[in-house]
């Protein structure tokens, strides 16, 4: 049994390092969040956990004192158990549980092996990234207090932490996973419920609604057993004296509750992966739905557009996943959301911002990557009878259908909730809803100069076909400049810039820069103009691109 579960957990570990080192794109966005998001954190950890251990050493404590750090200590313990648990329970569902080659898997050894390797591999990959940092800011500390004590200390705490976390977590996701993708009553909304949840997140985020729930579990569970880890950090640190019933409860509790969640989860896996998926598929609503929307269609279009318009539609419904990327640019909005909550108004610039990107996503819904998009069926497709025009305009056609609306009700909403005057509200409302229009237009282009055919990693075990990483960024700056321009000539800021480039270009060692309001507008105009004629232009090279692909 050891064997296979340390093959198994080895393997497990092994793809995921082979998966990260072989993914240029996910190795910079680790290394973008290690240095935004870790690197002041332990910079500040470095810089002044050696003076809280000089002071622990040399500074008497009192008894509040010391049952006021030993109770921030086991309720900081208790909130990490519940992120690590919880972080389990959501790549459970979304990863973990979904196995590599089950086939194989699942005929070479017991269910037993291969859930307790795949916790071991989930809890080593956990290990990896919290244990350095633990040892890291311990080291920091003990270097201070003179003593390497609260090294090892710290280091067995987090550990105990992420053994017991891991499984208990594991045991949770596989049934949520099992809910929602077997059991059909619920399987057949999971795609609804994915979405409330992450609403609700990001909701709770933006509203502070998160940092509340996590001080509520950091005072209630301070006194628990899952803070009882937290004794175990505390020794050696002079003034403060743990609990060694607390500490013995930690150990022999890892023991017991690893055992059984371990011992849970092997019945509750096996029923999982035997299982077959729930048919969430409704052929009848599909076609019903596909049929109503070809009537609307219907007289207004031709076949072969409106053929090419119902497809795209339908398959985005099938397998939403493919959109995943559209939502992308609203993880920075966060931030933006808790103001409004504090505000209680939607500042004028955000109603802008969002607009601007109901807009951005009128045109990457379905227009982004007309080629690659076809899949397997792009050969039958470009050699068909359907040209260029007709297959260009139904995707257009498809991504107004979908962004027109979206765009109106985003340009209405915040153009009402915000400070702007009823003129300005109309106003923008009419040009969020003539962006919705063109940007279809000008994606097709932009996304047949730059195809994506492959299909890439949307989550750790969802794969579709995305635009590429350029035409992401020629499409979004071919918004984005115009959209500046447009700002600065309605705003009459070109005096402003003028002088802010004489007044930046005076401070600079560089050579001075002049350049007049007067060349600005004319920039902003060219920039502008050429940003209205754009969708024209690249919706006429999609259609000659279309008709004349070589596969060569």
């Amino acid at each position: 049994m050891a064997h296979a579960v340390l093959t198994v957990a080895d393997l497990d570990f092994r793809r995921t390092v082979r998966s990260i080192a072989g993914d240029r794109t996910k190795l910079l966005l680790m290394a973008v969040v290690a240095v935004v998001a870790l690197g002041p954190i332990t910079v500040l950890g470095v810089s002044l956990l050696p003076t809280l251990g000089e002071q622990a050493v040399t500074a008497s404590l009192t008894t509040d004192t010391a049952t006021t750090v030993l109770e921030y200590v086991t309720g900081g313990i208790a909130v990490l158990w519940v992120l690590l648990a919880v972080m389990t329970v959501m790549r459970t569902v979304t990863a973990v549980a979904a196995v590599d080659e089950p086939a194989f898997l699942l005929l070479s050894t017991a269910v037993r092996n291969a859930v307790v390797g795949i916790v071991a591999a989930e809890v080593a990959r956990y290990a990896v990234v919290v244990l350095p940092l633990t040892a890291l800011f311990a080291g920091a500390f003990a270097a201070g207090a003179g003593t390497p004590i609260p090294v090892v200390t710290a280091t067995l705490s987090v550990a105990l932490v992420v053994v017991t976390a891991v499984p208990v977590g594991f045991l949770v996701g596989i049934w949520v996973r099992h809910l929602i993708t077997v059991y059909e009553p619920i399987a057949r909304y999971r795609t609804l419920l994915f979405a409330a949840f992450w609403l609700a997140y990001f909701g709770a985020i933006a509203t502070g609604g998160l940092n509340a729930v996590m001080g509520t579990l950091f005072t209630a569970l301070q006194a628990s057993p899952l803070g009882w880890p937290g004794h175990l950090l505390v020794i050696g640190i002079p003034g403060l004296e743990p609990s060694l019933p607390a500490i013995a409860g930690a150990i022999v509790g890892t023991v017991c509750l690893t055992s059984v969640a371990l011992a849970a989860a092997v019945p509750a896996a096996d029923r999982h992966w035997f299982a077959d998926p729930a048919r969430t598929d409704d052929p009848v609503d599909e076609g019903s739905s596909s049929d109503r929307l070809t009537a609307l269609l219907a007289g207004r279009v031709s076949r072969p557009v409106r053929t090419v318009t119902v497809t795209a539609i339908r398959r985005t419904k099938r397998a939403p996943i493919r959109l995943a990327y559209a939502g992308y640019p609203l993880l920075g909005a966060l931030g933006f959301i808790q103001q409004i909550v504090e505000l209680g108004t939607v500042p004028a610039f955000l109603a802008v911002l969002f607009c601007l990107y109901a807009v951005w996503a009128a045109g990457v819904l379905f227009t982004l990557n007309p080629l690659g998009d076809l899949g397997p069926a792009l050969p039958a497709v470009v050699t068909s009878t359907l040209t260029g025009r007709q297959a260009i305009r139904g995707r257009i056609l498809a991504g107004a259908l979908v962004g027109v609306p979206l765009a109106f009700i985003v340009s209405l909403g915040f153009g009402i909730a915000s400070p702007l005057e009823l003129e300005q509200s109309a106003a923008l409302t009419v040009t969020t809803v003539a962006g919705a229009i063109a940007t279809p237009a000008l994606a097709t282009g932009i996304g047949s100069a730059f195809p994506r055919f492959g299909s890439v990693n949307v989550t750790n075990n969802r794969e579709a076909v995305m635009p590429s990483k350029t035409a992401f960024f020629i499409y979004t700056l071919a918004i984005a400049l115009p959209s500046g321009a447009a700002a600065v000539l309605y705003l009459e800021a070109p005096e402003l810039i003028a002088g802010l480039i004489a007044s930046v270009s005076a401070w600079s060692p560089l050579p001075s820069i002049s350049i007049s309001a007067h060349t600005i507008t004319i920039g902003a105009w060219t920039v502008l103009i050429g940003g209205l004629i754009a969708p024209i232009v690249s919706y006429l090279y999609a259609v000659e691109r279309f008709d004349w692909y070589d596969f060569e």
